[in-house]
């Protein structure tokens, strides 16, 4: 992988695996939208970046000590997920799945912001979440100029903590209204300590984060998977215990995957939500 910085980009050659679609489009994350051009821009870590691809490389808005500082560890560009992929071919299932989820990787994501996106994701369509997660930024997030037009960071715990559920009524998130305030106020407060989540093993890291209210199985999963970047960890969400139940006899242990089991699971939800639009389309 070479970088280069030139034009306000950084120019990143010879990365495999980094389809843009398939990454930002695959229910991980909610804030990345297309442009007008084609390209993706979006928030995280507190900075706004615009990503476009051509050919084999892969431009990245900002300096190269931002790339080296923020983008390269949050797209996880030093790991082999070509060599990973083919670890997980275990049965022909897999190989399919591995196959049309080339190019996929696993965000680094902040582990407060992933946490609560997930509890706002609980029983939500993607367009709704975007829609709730949206309306939470402008509404209690830092303004961010990127462009001619202003962008806004995933609020803190912090801000979060200090209100109450009338505070979250414009953004019509429901019965998740008290669940993102009391985890707001559990990390705020030093209840819940993320940094310290992700030293634990998956399966403790979970059974802490399920001691909050409103957090079951499929958040705290996914909260420890893109938010605590654990990759052995394996989210069961309707899709994806369907294409279990269908390929594999019960009691399927996902251990099976070894420590990317997290990253098998991103390819089966993906190949199982998708495939069949894309050979009908």
């Amino acid at each position: 992988m070479t970088c280069i910085e030139r034009g306000g980009e950084v120019e990143v050659v010879g990365v495999s695996d980094f389809d843009l679609f398939k990454t930002f489009e695959c229910g991980q994350c909610f804030r990345w939208d297309v442009d007008d051009s084609g390209a993706y821009v979006g928030v995280a870590m507190g900075r706004v970046a615009r990503l476009r691809r051509e050919g084999d490389r892969v431009f990245i808005s900002g300096s190269l000590e931002d790339f080296k500082d923020i983008w390269r560890g949050y797209f996880d560009l030093d790991r082999d997920y070509a060599k990973i992929r083919a670890g997980l071919c275990i049965d022909a299932f897999m190989q399919r799945a591995t196959d049309f989820g080339a190019g996929i990787r696993i965000l680094r994501q902040d582990g407060w912001e992933a946490l609560c996106s997930f509890i706002i994701s609980q029983c939500n369509n993607i367009p709704r979440i975007k829609k709730i997660i949206a309306a939470l930024c402008r509404g209690f997030g830092e303004r961010l100029e990127f462009g001619g037009r202003a962008y806004f960071t995933f609020p803190t715990a912090y801000r979060l903590a200090v209100l109450d559920e009338s505070d979250l009524a414009p953004l019509h998130c429901g019965y998740r209204a008290p669940y993102i305030i009391g985890a707001a106020r559990a990390v705020a407060g030093g209840a819940l300590d993320l940094a310290y989540l992700s030293r634990l093993e998956p399966v403790k890291a979970c059974e802490e984060l399920k001691k909050l209210q409103g957090v079951g199985d499929k958040v705290a999963d996914c909260a420890v998977l893109y938010g605590l970047h654990m990759l052995g960890a394996f989210p069961l969400d309707v899709w994806m215990k369907r294409a279990v139940n269908e390929h594999y006899s019960p009691g399927f242990d996902p251990a099976v995957f070894g420590p990317y089991a997290g990253i098998a699971q991103q390819y089966i939800f993906y190949y199982t939500r998708n495939a069949k639009k894309t050979l009908h389309s």
